[in-house]
This record gives structure tokens, C-alpha cells and sequence, in this order.
């Protein structure tokens, strides 16, 4: 059995991950450790290491056979881990396979991954909690990458620690800030109320699991419980939180700088699929655009259907491009448009500081109150219109630009 690691890090979508990296880029490892390797010694000769370049070689032989061959235990040349990360995947093929390559990336940076299956079957939840339990206890730092995930708030029941970090789980990050300050219940700024009596029962079930959860996630003074959010949304922490800016040092360290296409790339968003934008009016903003800006590639979220995908590409003529990880480090390592336009999302606020000096120009098309659906929550209007002021460094194009269908 591998000794517990001082610092145990739980993240369940590629950029999550992502932003562990550049975190522990920022955070050199406690010379306490006993996982910190320390420096090289004169004479002991360094370990080949891989080239960032190279790393999709190793995650896509992982990919090719089981997760736990792609992202099971283990560490870059051999030496001990600085990190620990439990990755816990979600079902979908595009986000686990993003997430292997992601893996590869963190093992050549000399961090252990783990990779847990938690999801897909009654009894997987439980199984997994009590194979974490034990480092989940004994960890001294905690960084969590979605304070909104039912599963990582039942991790922290466990929590001993008194020092947890959040890092960027998108644009969520800015709800949960906000939510904490208040002393909300953490609900996604997307999710709709409803679902019956059964729902309402799981609620209340749910209930002090939530509420321990929010007790975990306030930071007390004078020593006590530390909460740090590492972040490249605009947000103010409050009381005793933290606040460190993710500037992605690490991704523009490895990667780039780009080589820069005369097009305009497209950023796709999982709007329509979680229910708040409507499908054609979707189709016929996107179609504006292409047109407006002579956009040539649409770089797809991970979430977004096949079928809408392929529905975009015949309407419109685009490239649809399935990035294999996250689109801060795609960008980086180019090619890349001179401008990109994506929708209110979480790229509007990281591309800016991923792509600081190359020129590329980042624009952000406004949501149309008219695009959303009768079914779209009641803060989505709002929340949505505060990315888009929020952003800096990026150019506006107002949702007049994209017509609505019809």
C-alpha cells in the first residue's frame, strides 16, 4: 500500500485537472513532505524525462487500453510524487478520454494519479468512498476542483484537513463564491428546481451532507481552517478565504507560443445541452457568426451531441475540431485563428491570460434573452450576462450579431 499523500487533490472533468497543474506549478511542494523529492544531488544523474510535446503518446496508449493502465498509479521517472490526484471520471467517452491524456500530462510533471471510478452503477459510489477513505483522512491539504459535485461533498465528511484549496471548475467557480458569501445552499447556477416528491426526499437525505460541506468550504482566522480559491474568474473572496489568480504560468511555460492562422476559430458551449439556450436559435447565432467573421473551425465542448454537431457543420460549412484536452492548452500549442469568439463561457476569462503576447484577439457574442428556453433557470439570464461583463481583454459583439432563427 502507497503512504497517504500530504496533499490529495479530487477532480472529475479534464479542466479540472488543468488547473491542479497550475496550481501546483504556483506551489512548490512542503520541504516537510515526505513526497517532496528535494533537490538532484551532484552526481546522481537526472532521469529522461518526457517532453510536454510527446506526453499524448503515452496518454493515448493509455486510452487504448483500460483507465487504470492510462491513469492508475504511478509517477514520472520513477521518483516519488509531489502530488497526489484521484481522478474521479465522468461516463462520457469524450471527457474520459481528455482526461487520460490530461493524466499523461501529470505524471510527466512527477504527480501520482489515481483513477476511481465512482459513477456508473448503484454500488460504485460507495465503493469508491471506501477506497479513498483512508487518504481522504490523512491528507493535511485538500484541493477540490467542483464544490458542486455530490460526490466530493461526500468526500469531505472525511476531511481531517485543515487547509483546502478550490481551483477552477469554470465559470461555476463564480456561483460558489458568491453562494458561500451568502450562506447558500451550493445548487448550480443552471439547475431547475422540481423533479417530484422523490426528489424532494433525496433532498432532505442529502441535507447534512450539504450542510457539512458548506461548514468545510468557511475559513476560519487565527490559525484555524484555511480555504484558498485558485482562480481565473473575477470573483471576491470573503471572511478568512484566500484568493490566488490563476494566469495559466504553467500552461504558457510548456506550451507555444502558437502559430496564428489568418481564420477565425469558433468556440462551441454546452448551453443547448444543459437546457438554457434553445437549439435553433443556437444554430442560427453560430450561423451569423461563421458569416460575419469568415469562421472556419468550431472547436466543439465536450459535452455538445453528435447530433447538433454534425447539424452546425451542414449549416453552416465549419471544420468541427474534437479537441483531445482542455482548449487553453489546444490554443497554446496552435494553430490557432488571430481571433477566436466564443459564447459567455469560461474560456472568455482563461484564453486572455493563456494566450497573453501572441496577438490573438479573444470576442465574446452576448446571450439574447430571446435564446433561452422556457425552461432555463431564473438565474441564467443574469448569471450569464455577468461572465460577459466580467471579462477582461476581450472584445464584445453584441447578440444582435447572431439573429435569431426564423
Amino acid at each position: 500500500m502507497t503512504p497517504s499523500a500530504h496533499t490529495l487533490a479530487f477532480v472529475e472533468s479534464p479542466v479540472q485537472l488543468l488547473n491542479v497543474l497550475e496550481w501546483a506549478h504556483l506551489h512548490p511542494a512542503d520541504p516537510a513532505d515526505p513526497s517532496d523529492p528535494g533537490p538532484l544531488l551532484d552526481g546522481v544523474p537526472r532521469q529522461r524525462e518526457q517532453r510536454a510535446g510527446q506526453a499524448g503518446g503515452a496518454a493515448g496508449r493509455g486510452a487504448a487500453g483500460s483507465p487504470g493502465a492510462a491513469a492508475g498509479p504511478g509517477t514520472a521517472a520513477g521518483g516519488p510524487a509531489r502530488l497526489r490526484i484521484v481522478v474521479l471520471p465522468p461516463t462520457d467517452p469524450m471527457s474520459r478520454g481528455q482526461l487520460r491524456r490530461m493524466a499523461g500530462l501529470a505524471r510527466d510533471e512527477g504527480h501520482e494519479v489515481r483513477w476511481q471510478e465512482a459513477r456508473g452503477g448503484r454500488l460504485a459510489p460507495l465503493k469508491a468512498l471506501a477506497a479513498l477513505a483512508r487518504d481522504v483522512r490523512a491528507a493535511r491539504r485538500v484541493v477540490i476542483g467542483d464544490p458542486f459535485s455530490r460526490y466530493v461533498q461526500l468526500l469531505l465528511t472525511l476531511v481531517r484537513a485543515e487547509e483546502l484549496v478550490v481551483v477552477d471548475d469554470g465559470t461555476a467557480t463564480m456561483e460558489f463564491v458568491a453562494q458561500t458569501a451568502r450562506g447558500e445552499r451550493l445548487v448550480r447556477w443552471h439547475r431547475v428546481g422540481g423533479g417530484g416528491a422523490a426528489a424532494r426526499v433525496r433532498e432532505l437525505a442529502y441535507a447534512p451532507v450539504s450542510a457539512t460541506a458548506r461548514r468545510r468550504f468557511t475559513a476560519a482566522g487565527g490559525g484555524g481552517r484555511r480555504v484558498e480559491v485558485f482562480t481565473s474568474m473575477p470573483v471576491t473572496v470573503h471572511g478568512a478565504m484566500t484568493l490566488r489568480v490563476n494566469e495559466f504560468a504553467w500552461t504558457r511555460a510548456r506550451f507555444g507560443p502558437p502559430r496564428l492562422t489568418k481564420g477565425t476559430d469558433l468556440v462551441g458551449t454546452s448551453l443547448v445541452e444543459t437546457g438554457v439556450v434553445d437549439p435553433a436559435r443556437y444554430l442560427a447565432a453560430v450561423r451569423a457568426l461563421t458569416r460575419e467573421h469568415g469562421a472556419t473551425r468550431y472547436f466543439a465542448h465536450r459535452r455538445e451531441s453528435p447530433e447538433k454537431l454534425r447539424a452546425l457543420s451542414e449549416a453552416t460549412g465549419l471544420e468541427i475540431v474534437r479537441p483531445d484536452l482542455p482548449l487553453e492548452l489546444i490554443a497554446r500549442r496552435g494553430p490557432v485563428g488571430r481571433t477566436i469568439v466564443s459564447f459567455p463561457s469560461t474560456v472568455v476569462h482563461t484564453l486572455p491570460y493563456a494566450l497573453t503576447g501572441t496577438g490573438v484577439t479573444v470576442a465574446v457574442c452576448d446571450i439574447d434573452p430571446d435564446w433561452l428556453t422556457g425552461s432555463a433557470s431564473p438565474r441564467a439570464r443574469s448569471f450569464l450576462a455577468g461572465v460577459t461583463d466580467t471579462a477582461r481583454d476581450v472584445r464584445r459583439l453584441p447578440a444582435q450579431a447572431a439573429p435569431a432563427a426564423g
